[in-house]
């Protein structure tokens, strides 16, 4: 009788779906700029390299710039919050469970400042991280706002993440389900949390639709494949499944290998992956970026195998490398460009040896995509409904699933692990044998409360 008197009194599911509403607009806006930002950036720097004209000149000023990017990223994120550096997903899950800390201001500011000089300098990193991130943060604020239940505080931390990810990659369902499938573990499932992430989700997607008129961002047109190839994308899989192995276990062995230089000196991986980025720009762009406006290119190009494989083990490289030297970054993107590098290349040498049409080299790199994801984040189905939002080949929904499937089931015969799982447990590694690093010796924010 109460909430028919006052419908949005604190506590009632109209107060909370009205939070879990404003947490989507904010986000929605906050990650538009962040986007329009890093758009600037990179636009302004690629006209610099153009005035330049490509010589020595282009060479110095584009390592001296991105250099200096990465390091004050770098510097940034370790002064400010270091919990800030990479996507900050593992972060989230963390505070879910409540073993990490939640430092809103601080991530906020060093996230949105750091994400706009790491990826401005072209590291091989996507925005899909510091939006995620800065998602959950700004639904900690809104939360702090007044006293919530501890279940509602995670679904309203896991509605901010799901708003990041629907802004990033106009992927609302995508949003969704990654909140039901990576966070099982961690988020409290009941009808509130649920619909709280649904609203988030739907309104941050649709004012950045709104914003930048940005419908599919990678879309392609492919209407049919073959039924007897499935075969040839199920075998694809496989490979992709044993990649997204590798990539994890590099991933980590690449951060353990920087973990190991003196703590005075860490800056200097960070100055020398900006310098190397930066002479990529012009030797090689397209091997730097986050991918998202590269995958159409090559989708639509007609690279042979050995220029794709090259690109796939540059551009796998660079991601290890951009990750682990810090910076605010995220890895979804450069996963989808990794995987639509290698996909093109099974492609190409599929038409080759069997009678094909050229469409399937543009199938094998959407199915990829999805392959990729579901091998190194154990999430298939986000990765199938997430190479569907972006790409709008809905008429490749099977291949897609074969390929998913197939690599899910590899990586896990290989004892593979989620990514963000393997990264979450290195954390909490790292901050109970080192309680003096800065990222550690605070105590972490119980939910349910408002910080003092």
């Amino acid at each position: 009788m109460t909430d028919r008197i006052r419908p949005f009194a604190p506590g009632s599911d109209a107060a909370y779906f009205l939070k879990a509403a404003v947490v989507g607009i904010l986000v929605g806006g906050l990650s538009t700029g962040f986007h329009s930002g890093v758009e600037f950036l990179l636009t302004r720097y690629a006209a610099l390299r153009a005035e330049l004209g490509g010589g020595a000149l282009s060479y110095a000023v584009s390592i001296a710039v991105s250099a200096a990017c990465v390091s004050a990223a770098f510097l940034l994120v370790r002064r400010v919050a270091p919990e800030a550096a990479g996507s900050g997903i593992q972060e989230i899950e963390g505070a879910m469970e409540n073993k990490r800390p939640l430092h809103w201001p601080n991530v906020l500011f060093a996230k949105f400042f750091g994400g706009l000089l790491a990826l401005g300098s072209g590291l091989v990193l996507g925005r899909e991280g510091p939006t995620i991130h800065m998602g959950a943060m700004t639904a900690e604020a809104l939360a702090r706002s007044h006293a919530i239940r501890p279940d509602d505080h995670k679904g309203l931390l896991a509605s901010g993440a799901a708003a990041g990810l629907a802004a990033a990659f106009n992927a609302p369902l995508a949003a969704i389900l990654f909140i039901v499938e990576e966070t099982r573990r961690q988020f409290p499932f009941n009808y509130r949390t649920y619909m709280a992430v649904i609203i988030a989700s739907i309104l941050s997607a649709a004012i950045t639709e709104e914003l930048t008129h940005i419908g599919p961002l990678l879309l392609v047109n492919v209407t049919y494949v073959p039924v007897w190839s499935f075969a040839l994308l199920a075998l694809m899989g496989v490979f992709l499944g044993a990649l997204g192995v590798f990539f994890n276990r590099a991933l980590i062995a690449v951060m353990d290998l920087f973990l190991k230089i003196p703590s005075g000196f860490r800056w200097l991986p960070a100055l020398a992956i900006g310098g190397v980025t930066g002479a990529l720009l012009n030797a090689l762009p397209e091997a730097t970026g986050g991918g998202e406006d590269l995958v159409h290119g090559l989708i639509t190009s007609h690279h042979g195998i050995g220029v794709l494989m090259i690109l796939t083990l540059l551009r796998f490289s660079g991601v290890l490398f951009s990750y682990a030297s810090g910076v605010p970054g995220g890895i979804f993107a450069p996963m989808l460009s990794i995987a639509t590098c290698a996909g093109l290349a099974f492609g190409v040498a599929s038409i080759d040896l069997f009678p094909l049409e050229p469409d399937f080299r543009a199938a094998c790199a959407v199915a990829a995509m999805g392959g990729f994801f579901a091998a190194s984040v154990r999430a298939p189905l986000v990765g199938v409904v997430l190479v569907m939002e972006l790409t709008g080949a809905y008429a490749l929904i099977m291949p897609v699933l074969v390929t998913c499937t197939t690599a899910s089931l590899t990586a896990h015969q290989l004892g593979g692990r989620p990514v963000y799982e393997e990264l979450l447990e290195r954390t909490l590694r790292l901050a109970g044998e080192k309680p003096d690093d800065p990222a550690d010796g605070k105590t972490p924010v119980q939910l349910g409360t408002r910080e003092s």
